[in-house]
């Protein structure tokens, strides 16, 4: 099969598909691939090293049209989705949830999208996205304590506190792999954390690896509001996987809140757990509103890029060579993992938390696949 890489376009992203050593793998497998000239330049795999690994280096017209299965980073944008045809395979983040537009233009292209954040595996977990939640959850408490400098906007607190000095409270909402991320690194700086969560066996896996070093509670809308307005920095780790992140934090509780605290929604791609939340980029990362500084970055780990993409690629390249080896109706027939990382198929929404966000009808995965053939 023949793969393509295009480079990222994103503002600010400079992750790559595909690594050279992913690539010589693909080319030990016997398929061919073509990568988009400078494609991973920024962090550290020029061109020259593609070449060495096999690949053939090209422009972005040139990797659209060579290419059967396009291996990405962050959802394609609009230049890169009229460059898609009907007898494509795209496998990328796609956070479908909060983005009619790109949903629209995918079910046009005819092409079928594969998304990273809603492959499954045996163990009810998301491989492809837990790598960059991991990352995205470490870097929310970074990026969450540098926003609480009285430079930046924030309340001018230290969230280590220093001797005779209260630390900074830091409120996790949600307690999977971006908050378990978000909650290492808080500890780790020595703020007081606290962690909600609905899920009592979260809890109290919490609760025994951490001690009295935390506090775990239970989620509701009360003793969120409680802990909210007390807190110096929140972290929106919120997930329903494929749909639109759920609405936990008002516009009239966010006003409640400190004058100067600051929220990172890493929720945003997802749509964002906060009424007032909005996709930021990298060039321009905060807004206030109502006195809190949002830090919104939808592709947060973008910015640590070549340890993101090592990362990644070894979550993703398994799946990656399944789909080129076998083909598509092969791979997902043989892989009911993969199967649930199908949105798109020949321009009809197969996954059923993307139509039940955008109010669009959604073609069950068993009848995609007999599209497929």
């Amino acid at each position: 099969m023949h793969v393509g890489v295009p480079r990222e376009i994103k503002n600010h992203e400079y992750r790559v598909g595909l690594t050279p050593m992913a690539v010589a793998e693909l080319i030990a497998h016997g398929h061919q691939v073509s990568v988009e000239a400078d494609a991973g330049l920024a962090i550290g795999y020029d061109d020259s090293a593609y070449r060495a690994a096999g690949a053939r280096i090209t422009d972005a017209r040139g990797v659209f049209e060579q290419a059967r299965l396009i291996v990405k980073v962050k959802e394609p944008q609009a230049s890169e989705r009229a460059l898609l045809r009907a007898d494509q395979v795209l496998f990328t983040y796609l956070h479908l949830a909060p983005d009619r537009e790109q949903t629209e233009a995918l079910l046009a292209s005819g092409a079928c999208c594969i998304a990273y954040e809603t492959v499954t595996d045996q163990y009810g977990g998301l491989p492809l996205l837990a790598p960059m939640s991991e990352v995205a959850g470490r870097m929310a408490v970074q990026a969450g304590a540098g926003c609480l400098e009285k430079a930046r906007g924030g309340r001018g607190v230290l969230l280590g506190g220093v001797p005779g000095v209260p630390r900074g409270k830091v409120v996790i909402l949600g307690g999977g792999v971006v908050g378990s991320n978000a909650l290492a690194m808080a500890v780790g700086m020595g703020a007081e954390v606290r962690v909600l969560d609905r899920d009592p066996q979260v809890l109290r896996r919490l609760d025994r690896q951490y001690g009295n070093r935390i506090q775990t509670l239970f989620s509701t809308s009360v003793t969120l509001e409680e802990q909210l307005v007390e807190a110096d920095l929140v972290i929106g780790a919120v997930l329903i996987p494929g749909a639109a992140a759920p609405r936990l934090i008002s516009r009239a509780v966010l006003a409640r809140m400190q004058p100067g605290a600051v929220l990172v929604d890493v929720a945003i791609d997802q749509g964002g757990c906060a009424e007032t939340s909005r996709a930021t980029t990298h060039a321009e990362p905060t807004y206030v509103e109502e006195g809190i500084v949002h830090y919104c970055v939808a592709n947060m780990p973008g910015a640590v890029a070549r340890t993101a993409t090592q990362a990644l690629n070894n979550a993703t390249l398994p799946y990656v060579l399944a789909l080129a080896n076998k083909g598509l109706a092969q791979a997902l027939r043989e892989d009911r993992h993969l199967l649930a990382g199908l949105n798109i198929a020949h321009g009809r929404l197969t996954n059923g938390g993307v139509g039940e966000a955008l109010d669009m009808p959604v073609q069950g995965l068993e009848d995609a696949l007999e599209t497929l053939d």
